[in-house]
């Protein structure tokens, strides 16, 4: 946001458990929102040919994830990673999930006062005492160690939320962010070009947890609009109403899902100006928003530009003729442009002057990456989760799995005369949804070993929660498994409807009858 970059956590978030001698572990980098100097990126990937996989993998919160450490003691590994990063560490968000915002460079005055609210939110939520950097490991903070420092003081209030909790600002317009998934997401309201306020969104949550109660994925609900100037007043009250019902409740992690479903957002409503003393507005209609994944050349003002690029999978690696980390350090060195990570796993170039683009097209042509509009659109659109073997949660595969994936649907879309078709397909290796797959149009979500559940019926907008129409299908099965409903889809759609519209219209029961009625000579084959 702005000009300026909050911070950044070392965090080891495998697994909360013993590390062994000469296990491989994985390091996260909060990095809130998701902006690095030219300098700051270089440093990671040089920390990612010294000690890990030479590879760096953006995550779903724009983080970054160093996988593939390997140290006879751990906690002396992160200890050393800290300190040679110490260049890139500027105090901050230091653990905990950042806040969210889309990374696309302001280009209007509605859009940087948005900039402005969530950086000014950022830094309180932050605090004064909090370290310049921490590290963590296993859980628990790494003590003191050459200059590791932990702040210059102690608060007896911590003014953040919990480590799980998540907060959004949208931008006007677009939704990039998934705004409905976020415990806390803000809307703009921009009026006469200028930004007037935000609707308060409470409750969203992509966790999923079978068998417990009220522990499904659901979006946000519209609780008020606020005035800009009351965003700060309004969250510290919103998130002292978490706490207090997460402790009385016995709870160790508070979650608005689970205080709407005691509540019910009225109640919320009402508690909440009985502590701001003040009647609050209703929410101000607003036209729908688009998932904007801000690829290819974008004006950015000042003769400056910005390049989007699709990272599949969010994976930074060189792989076969495709150098992808070679050409990218190649021109991060020779241009030095700022290094936006976005929610979708995929990277922005900003601040390119005009007499440069020419050469940086040449440069990604050169070492194999391909431009955006190279790639369909399904996969521009697709996002998996790094699931096995680097996170102690995944039942499945993800990462690794989806390419094939997307390789056979693209064969069927092709084929459907479907190309253009904006179809978001997500996977997950586990149910906690970390890649937001419960908005997907369709989402495979690991249940077992080598086993998906399938759903249904999202938007790529975001905007509706998408349902489960089949359980522990094999891996190499998922394409047959889905192929029916595609050609369905391609037969049966009604003008400008999506395959989650036409999927929420016609219902799971017709679906399961032309899925189980289908015969290889129905529809295409790859």
């Amino acid at each position: 946001m702005a000009d300026t970059y909050p911070g950044l956590a070392l965090i080891d978030d495998q697994e909360p458990r013993h590390r062994q001698a000469g296990e491989p572990f994985m390091i996260r980098c909060n990095i809130p929102s998701g902006r690095l100097t030219a300098e700051q990126y270089l440093l990671l990937d040089e920390v990612a040919t010294r000690h890990m996989h030479g590879s760096l993998r953006i995550t779903a919160r724009y983080n970054v994830q160093l996988h593939g450490a390997l140290a006879g003691n751990p906690q002396d590994t992160m200890e050393h990673l800290a300190v040679e990063l110490r260049p890139l560490l500027h105090g901050g968000d230091a653990v905990g999930r950042p806040i969210m915002c889309c990374p696309a460079p302001a280009v209007d005055p509605a859009h940087a006062a948005v900039y402005a609210v969530a950086r000014q939110l950022s830094d309180h939520l932050v605090g004064p005492a909090m370290a310049a950097y921490e590290v963590w490991f296993g859980g628990e903070k790494i003590a003191e160690s050459q200059g590791i420092g932990t702040g210059s003081g102690d608060s007896e209030v911590d003014p953040r939320p919990s480590i799980h909790f998540k907060i959004g600002i949208a931008a006007p317009g677009d939704n990039c962010i998934d705004v409905y998934t976020h415990d806390l997401g803000l809307v703009p309201v921009v009026q006469g070009g200028a930004l007037s306020g935000f609707n308060v969104l409470v409750g969203g949550s992509m966790g999923m947890a079978q068998h417990i109660p009220n522990a499904s994925p659901r979006l946000a609900e519209a609780l008020a609009f606020v005035p800009s100037l009351q965003v700060i007043p309004m969250v510290d009250h919103l998130l002292g109403i978490e706490r207090e019902t997460a402790a009385s409740s016995g709870r160790q992690r508070g979650r608005f899902k689970h205080l709407l479903s005691a509540w019910g957002v009225e109640r919320l409503r009402t508690e909440l100006e009985g502590r701001l003393g003040a009647r609050l507005q209703d929410r101000v209609a607003l036209p729908p928003a688009s998932l904007n994944l801000h690829l290819g050349w974008h004006p950015q003002g000042d003769d400056r530009w910005y390049l989007g690029l699709s990272i599949e999978n969010g994976r930074i690696q060189d792989q076969g003729t495709m150098r992808l980390r070679t050409g990218l350090r190649d021109i991060v060195m020779r241009f030095r442009p700022e290094v936006c990570l976005t929610p979708n796993q995929d990277l922005l170039l900003t601040g390119l002057s005009t007499a440069h683009r020419d050469e940086v097209e040449t440069r990604l042509r050169a070492h194999g990456i391909p431009w955006p509009d190279d790639l369909s659109t399904v996969r521009r659109y697709a996002m998996a989760c790094p699931a096995m073997p680097t996170c102690g949660h995944a039942l499945a595969e993800a990462e690794r799995a989806l390419p094939t994936v997307i390789d056979h649907l693209e064969a069927i879309i092709a084929q459907l005369d479907l190309p253009d078709e904006c179809l978001s397909i997500r996977m997950n290796g586990c149910s906690f949804g970390c890649t937001r797959p419960y908005v997907a149009d369709l989402a495979f979500v690991g249940d077992a070993p080598g086993r998906y559940s399938v759903f249904l019926g999202g938007r790529a907008d975001g905007s509706r929660v998408n349902w489960l129409f089949k359980e522990l299908v094999p891996g190499d099965t998922l394409v047959e498994a889905v192929r029916p409903i595609l050609v369905f889809f391609g037969h049966a759609r009604q003008h400008g409807e999506t395959l989650g519209d036409f999927c929420t219209r016609v219902g799971r029961e017709a679906l399961q009858a032309f899925s189980d009625s289908y015969r290889d000579e129905d529809g295409p084959r790859c």
